[in-house]
């Protein structure tokens, strides 16, 4: 199961490269309240303590000296504890915590439970496999809960969303409560021969779930930047008002054209000739170039596509360079004419020896302010040796 609450302090960060919580097959405190005082939490520690096993606590709340000891007995080492905020708000707080407990094999301390948190036992703390927790959300794996429960558990959740009396925001979240339930998680292990060749690997798979996530989320559109060539065609039908306006539309219908015609390029054919038969049949949006096949068709079919997240965020995001580099001309261009005085000199002398720093400085700010260069003052004159004339001391008798 997956849910958007992350740790809720750094200082309980197990891998310091990634900023993550990992545990192997840790103990899970479930509690429908805030936990605050420290005699609530310590019967917990004690048992993780015996037991050499991490905690997990899920809570409304950690605050107080049960937050400060939770974060001593990480640091000085004496035991691997995580504190995370439980996942929703109201009611729909208190069944998820209900469905953790169905995940994990543990008890819900809550307000019907005539059990404080001073009495808890280990039978009474839930365990999982694997848990990572983030920042942002927490994964748990291979929870101890019997299948049948969790079954019974999902059914009761099925029959919720079939009651014709149950409104469409509750329906919305029971569904997400059914999907993270009965949904399941899968871990990819990645292996190389040497730690250079796992890195890329593993940014690989990273960048593929990246992809795929976008998908889900907007969908997919024709791949090898077919879509954007197909989009291309939209832009003929424009009117400009003025020859500025014609430019720029000329501009962005060739740099959208680009991407398949660089794509062919690199295939060892003729990237002009690919994107015109491409062109010519415009109506047809998926019909595109497969470059590794060196073959026309539907690229749809074909399984290759791309995320419509992806391309329209490059496609935004690309309108900011041409700008950032207009704006960084001008900035170079000012500072080449600029002056400054020199001390070595006595005289101006041109700024282009600082100026690229100046410029990023520029680039990245929304203001500066400078002082115009200003010629020394002449130094006073330094006054004459000497005591100075003695005037006529006249004669001697």
């Amino acid at each position: 199961m997956r849910f958007d609450r992350g740790f809720i302090s750094p200082y309980f960060i197990t891998d310091t490269k990634s900023n993550k919580v990992e545990f192997e097959k840790p103990l899970i405190l479930l509690s429908e309240r805030k936990i605050s005082a420290i005699q609530d939490i310590i019967p917990a520690l004690e048992i993780a303590a015996q037991t050499r096993r991490p905690l997990l606590i899920i809570a409304e709340d950690v605050d107080g000296d049960a937050l400060a000891a939770c974060i001593l007995n990480k640091l000085r080492g004496q035991l691997q504890v995580c504190a995370v905020k439980a996942p929703g708000f109201g009611d729909n707080r208190k069944s998820i915590l209900f469905d953790l407990s169905t995940l994990t094999g543990g008890v819900v301390f809550s307000e019907e439970l005539d059990i404080k948190l001073e009495k808890v036992t280990a039978d009474l703390l839930g365990t999982t496999g694997s848990v990572t927790v983030t920042k942002d959300d927490t994964i748990l794996l291979n929870g101890a809960g019997s299948r049948e429960a969790i079954a019974a558990r999902c059914e009761t959740i099925r029959a919720a969303i079939q009651d014709p009396n149950t409104s469409d925001y509750e329906k919305e979240k029971l569904q997400e409560r059914l999907a993270k339930l009965s949904g399941g998680v899968a871990v990819i292990k990645v292996g190389g021969a040497s730690e250079v060749e796992v890195g890329e690997k593993k940014d690989r798979f990273v960048d593929a779930l990246n992809a795929t996530r976008s998908a889900v989320e907007e969908g997919v559109v024709a791949g090898g930047g077919t879509a954007l060539l197909k989009a291309s065609r939209a832009l003929e039908k424009l009117k400009p008002s003025n020859f500025d306006q014609q430019l720029g539309v000329n501009i962005i219908r060739q740099a959208i054209q680009q991407p398949a015609r660089t794509i062919a390029n690199n295939a060892g054919v003729e990237g002009a000739v690919i994107v015109g038969k491409v062109l010519e049949k415009a109506d047809d949006v998926n019909y595109g170039y497969d470059a590794a096949a060196d073959r026309f068709g539907n690229l749809m079919e074909m399984g290759i596509v791309d995320p419509l997240k992806v391309v329209r965020t490059a496609l935004v995001d690309a309108r900011c360079v041409p700008r950032r580099a207009a704006v960084f001309d001008v900035f170079h261009f000012v500072l080449r004419s600029a002056r400054r005085w020199s001390p070595l000199t006595n005289k101006p002398a041109p700024l282009f020896p600082y100026d690229s720093g100046v410029a990023s400085l520029l680039t990245t700010s929304e203001a500066i302010i400078v002082d115009a260069p200003e010629k020394p003052a002449p130094a006073r004159a330094a006054p004459g040796g000497g005591m100075g004339g003695m005037g006529d001391m006249g004669g001697m008798f």
